[in-house]
């Protein structure tokens, strides 16, 4: 199958039929890994599933959850500045994940 490569921005894209791509998954926004096969002089393009962040270990959410309770003064005050990209509210959902 022939494409042509074209110019957006600073990047060459080349765009992949939908026959070619909907099999294997890959849908607009979604996740790719590409590597360059040198010995073979090919592009490879394989589909990705980047974890959920449900799949976060418990013990970290914990300790996630215990450090906004600690620290949440703090950082309200920070989100207050502009420094934070929003306030940190008592149902957060790492607390939900952690079961507190």
């Amino acid at each position: 199958m022939l494409r042509k490569v074209f110019r957006t921005g600073n990047s060459l894209v080349i765009s992949l039929p939908k026959d070619v791509i909907e099999p294997l998954g890959i849908t607009e926004g979604g996740n790719v890994s590409v590597e360059l096969d040198r010995l073979n002089r090919q592009i490879v393009i394989r589909p990705v599933e980047l974890p959920f962040a449900g799949t976060i270990d418990e013990g970290f959410a914990r300790q996630v959850a215990e450090f906004i309770d600690k620290y949440r003064p703090a950082l309200e005050a920070l989100a207050g500045k502009g420094f934070v990209s929003r306030s940190i509210h008592e149902d957060h959902s790492l607390a939900r994940f952690a079961g507190q």
